[in-house]
């Protein structure tokens, strides 16, 4: 079924009774437009799934129209310019969304992924730590993988550790949570510990070119040559112009 039609069939069921009275418009009741916006923001976060952004500005558009301070509105549309790299866009509607629901887990942890990805580390961690205080939030456990990174980004490594751990607690299968433990146990010099995390996220996750750079490293430690040539070789094939592959050179 198509989106477009996804979104007849929801405004449709807005017209239910319209039989009872010819001249009935669900758009001038409360209730009428309530559920029109709702089925504009979840017509526009299909589109933003299938990454059509400019598709889901219309639904995003016409949602704001009915109430311009909607939440999930300003959150979806956030979304949709983060993807399009209009970073001043995306930073304006997440914070449209918060000043509606400035509780919500959801959003403050979609914000603080925002504020990381343009390197305000200082910023998203403290997203993230209102988003973690939401015991109940079903997805805490990606919220203190997201805590863990940052910290680990602001150099403090005992923090990034302390958050990892409590993410791993939650949900033992986070690929970037045992990833990043392997990375600074590897660098304390604790290389049982990060190898067991390594191999616990390689069960997990495709590899990748940070991946395969401690993998080679963790081979070299436990003498393992064969598995560090097969590693080295995933990163000459695969990721040639990376840095990693340029700091795996500069190590043999």
């Amino acid at each position: 079924m198509s989106l477009r039609f996804a979104l007849v069939l929801l405004l449709a069921g807005l017209c239910s009774g319209c039989v009872l009275s010819g001249d009935y418009n669900p758009m001038k009741t409360s209730k009428g437009r309530d559920e029109a916006r709702q089925a504009y923001v979840q017509l526009g976060i299909g589109y933003l799934q299938q990454g059509m952004t400019e598709r889901a500005k219309v639904p995003l558009k016409k949602a704001l129209e009915l109430d311009s301070s909607d939440a999930d509105a300003n959150a979806a549309l956030a979304l949709v310019f983060q993807a399009e790299l209009e970073s001043e866009l995306a930073d304006e509607h997440f914070r449209k969304a918060l000043s509606a629901r400035p509780q919500d887990a959801r959003i403050l942890n979609n914000y603080g992924s925002f504020l990381y990805e343009q390197a305000r580390y200082k910023d998203a961690y403290e997203r993230f730590e209102q988003a973690a205080a939401d015991t109940l939030y079903p997805e805490r456990s990606r919220v203190f993988e997201n805590l863990g990174m940052t910290a680990a980004k602001l150099g403090q490594r005992d923090l990034a550790r302390q958050q990892l751990e409590k993410a791993l607690r939650l949900n033992r299968q986070q690929p970037r949570a045992l990833l990043e433990m392997a990375e600074l146990s590897y660098e304390d010099r604790h290389y049982v510990p990060a190898r067991d995390y390594y191999e616990r996220f390689s069960l997990l996750s495709e590899q990748n070119a940070r991946s395969l750079l401690l993998g080679v490293r963790l081979a070299h430690v436990f003498e393992d040559r064969d598995k560090a040539a097969s590693y080295g070789l995933q990163l000459k094939r695969l990721y040639p112009g990376t840095p990693e592959y340029q700091q795996y050179l500069s190590e043999q």
